[in-house]
């Protein structure tokens, strides 16, 4: 029963609803929004299973966190949350996951934030609060595994306290909500963006939509570093004049050592660009040039 809960759960798992702003009104607890990959955890007969968004069975990929929720007290459960890795801070750094999967998979951790499923009991109809506290009861303090503790005041002030320490932003979920598949007006994300100055040293096409992107380096010891890229909305008269400044500096490789990049167009490093991105990245996400300098 609880592995066909889980195929469910993968087509159609909880998601927060994208928002500008954390909701102002009382009756909501806030998270900090952990950037990592989103994990159902089954637990029966004093076996553990790791499902993926998508459906996949990556039990193996995270021994680590499956031997130990094996050992939990219980005899069944079903636990949502997000396998992160933690940099120095201690804050979820996205892009060394792929690297820490493969070759440090002792340094993954299970950050849990819902139950769904208790020693043969649904808990998907009770309360958020009532499904936090007994998961707070059932998830260990230490390594691997990670309760995502609440903030029960202001929304605003806690988002800017996340903004300020650089984290991609927070998860608010209104209090007495119950469980329930897809996106929804109960479980609310408001991401902290913040922008930059960049380089372009280069124009390609976003291999989904074919959207123009800029590709983006910052200025560091050894002089330039990519930074990633950023789609390019400017109006139509900015556009024309960033194409022409482009193509007086185009260049016929890249400007930097061993950087690839599909059927890129590359210039020379002179036209700086204010860019809109995702906070706490080492690599620019969901960036957008919002002004050429």
């Amino acid at each position: 029963m609880l592995n066909r809960i889980a195929c469910l759960w993968s087509l159609s798992s909880r998601n927060s609803q994208p928002q500008s702003n954390p909701p102002p009104r009382a009756g909501w607890i806030h998270e900090v929004k952990h950037d990592g990959y989103r994990t159902l955890l089954i637990i029966e007969r004093r076996k553990a299973r790791a499902y993926t968004r998508n459906g996949f069975d990556w039990t193996e990929r995270y021994s680590g966190i499956t031997k130990g929720a094996a050992k939990l007290d219980g005899r069944s459960a079903i636990i949502d949350g997000e396998v992160i890795v933690q940099d120095e801070r201690g804050v979820s750094d996205f892009e060394g996951l792929k690297s820490a999967i493969r070759w440090r998979p002792q340094s993954l951790v299970f950050c849990a934030f819902d139950l769904l499923h208790l020693n043969g009991k649904d808990f998907r109809e009770r309360p958020l609060l009532e499904r936090r506290a007994k998961l707070r009861e059932l998830v260990p303090s230490g390594h691997p595994f990670l309760f995502s503790e609440e903030f029960t005041g202001d929304g605003a002030a806690f988002f800017q306290a996340c903004a300020d320490h650089q984290l991609e932003g927070i998860v608010s979920k209104l209090a007495s909500s119950k469980y329930r598949s897809g996106r929804s007006k109960t479980w609310l994300k408001t991401k902290c963006f913040t922008e930059g100055s960049f380089v372009i040293i280069g124009t390609a096409r976003d291999r989904k939509t074919k959207a123009a992107l800029a590709l983006l380096a910052r200025a560091d010891p050894q002089g330039l570093a990519y930074a990633g890229s950023g789609f390019i909305v400017l109006s139509a008269v900015e556009r024309a004049e960033l194409s022409a400044r482009l193509q007086m500096n185009r260049l016929e490789r890249c400007p930097l050592p061993k950087l690839r990049f599909p059927d890129a167009r590359w210039v020379q490093p002179q036209v700086m660009a204010c860019v809109r991105h995702l906070a706490g990245s080492k690599y620019l996400r969901y960036g957008t040039l919002r002004e050429i300098r």
